[in-house]
């Protein structure tokens, strides 16, 4: 593979270190070291590795250096890529970067009156683009209510705003839509802004709310944040003050589309 070295290393300049790269593939960075230094040449099974994590195949990186950075900016999404929809993704990747990551998330439901619905999410850069993962899980034992769901979506960085999609993965799909607003100079822990979707418990109502993430790390305790997941009253002890202040504010309220309309 006579590209393989240039190629690598034009890979790994899409990531914000070698070193996460190597800890999100499990590869050692001392041998992946040599790789981009040309001293040894991966395995088959390495190099497939790291092809799947940039959405590639491992015969891409024998391409001639244009085409592989062709290649690389057009991940392989199994859509149409002459759908303008996809284009919108990941806008500005070098700001959104920024805010790689994990968060603790927060909103207002219909579903859950009076209560703030907590879960978790992360954004991570992979072939170009910006992935979301979201978990939530609600559990209500006085009416036998125990709920898990997973999301999946992208983000994108425009006029100084993040904006995700996500849907639910599984049969009873459906799509929601967050923007936030990114970290300032001085704050590097929330992101404010709205999310769109629709109601599980009320007739699958539209409705809009506040939210808030509140960023916690590269690497948390995943266990841990999993467990502070699910519907908190907005006088709980396990809101931080920042996220109290900002859904309890009167302007806060949930907007639903009422079921007559």
């Amino acid at each position: 593979m006579p590209h393989l070295v240039d190629n690598l290393k034009a890979a790994c300049a899409t990531q914000r270190s070698i070193s996460h790269l190597c800890r999100v593939i499990d590869i050692n960075r001392q041998q992946f070291n040599r790789y981009i230094n040309g001293q040894t040449r991966p395995s088959a099974h390495n190099l497939a590795r790291i092809a799947k994590y940039f959405d590639l195949d491992a015969a891409d990186f024998n391409l001639a250096p244009r085409l592989f950075r062709e290649r690389l900016r057009k991940p392989t999404l199994g859509l149409n890529q002459n759908s303008e929809l996809l284009k919108a993704f990941p806008g500005d990747l070098t700001a959104l970067r920024r805010h790689i990551g994990y968060f603790q998330t927060y909103h207002r439901s219909p579903s859950w009156p009076g209560m703030v619905v907590c879960s978790c999410s992360r954004l991570m850069e992979q072939g170009g683009l910006v992935h979301v993962k979201s978990m939530e899980r609600l559990r209500d034992p006085g009416n036998g209510i125990q709920q898990f769901s997973k999301y999946v979506g992208l983000a994108a960085f425009y006029r100084n705003r993040i904006f995700i999609t996500e849907r639910v993965v599984g049969p009873n799909s459906m799509l929601s839509q967050t923007i936030l607003l990114p970290f300032d100079e001085y704050q590097r822990v929330y992101l404010r802004g709205t999310t769109m979707g629709i109601s599980w418990r009320r007739e699958n109502l539209p409705y809009a709310s506040r939210m808030i993430w509140r960023h916690v790390g590269a690497e948390p305790d995943l266990r841990e944040l999993l467990l502070r997941c699910g519907p908190l009253p907005l006088s709980s002890r396990h809101l931080p003050p920042t996220v109290r202040s900002f859904l309890a504010d009167p302007s806060a309220e949930v907007y639903a589309v009422p079921a007559e309309y």
